[in-house]
């Protein structure tokens, strides 16, 4: 089973994030949260702290077969300024690896160009910043292996099309059934 990588930086939107850990770990499938700051401890965008499991450039990769990026402001663009993640995203993509990324972190996709002509859907007024994208306005859009979520209310739409992606449908039935869903 593919690992999770889900990446934190500061002003992350906490739904995003935490509800996705949890449903995949509810799946059995093995993530990580990883910071992008320099350190564990991480300031959500409605002032939670989270203490992630590692640090970027603590965390080995070769192991990682699936990419997260949780939205908020200012922690999508944080994480947009991410250097290492930036490269880490494009070696992903140019090997077909499945990425995912929900709210305005699409942004961080659009902006390395691995959203053109493909259906993608992000928060309201982050449209513009995914170049040459078909914006869908769904609650989730994949295309082939990029994955994009609309936003916080819709997190658990967001989880639960991973978990069908990682686990098949019959883990994303069982996880969302427990969820009374």
């Amino acid at each position: 089973m593919k690992k999770v990588a889900l990446f934190l930086a500061d002003g992350f939107e906490e739904i995003e994030a935490l509800a996705t850990v949890d449903i995949l770990r509810r799946a059995q499938i093995p993530v990580t949260t990883v910071s992008v700051t320099g350190k564990k401890e991480v300031a959500g965008a409605h002032h939670i702290p989270v203490i992630a499991d590692s640090l970027f450039d603590e965390t080995e990769f070769s192991q990682v077969g699936y990419l997260v990026l949780p939205g908020g402001m200012p922690g999508a663009q944080h994480l947009n300024e991410h250097e290492g993640l930036k490269k880490l995203i494009t070696q992903f993509d140019k090997r077909g690896e499945p990425i995912a990324a929900i709210c305005a972190a699409p942004m961080v996709l659009g902006e390395l160009g691995l959203l053109r002509e493909k259906r993608a859907t992000c928060y309201p007024g982050f449209e513009g910043k995914l170049a040459g994208a078909e914006v869908t306005g769904e609650k989730v859009a994949t295309d082939h292996h990029i994955t994009t979520g609309k936003g916080p209310g819709l997190a658990f739409d967001f989880a639960l099309t991973l978990v069908e992606q990682i686990a098949g449908s019959d883990k994303r039935r069982e996880v969302a059934q427990g969820l009374l869903l």
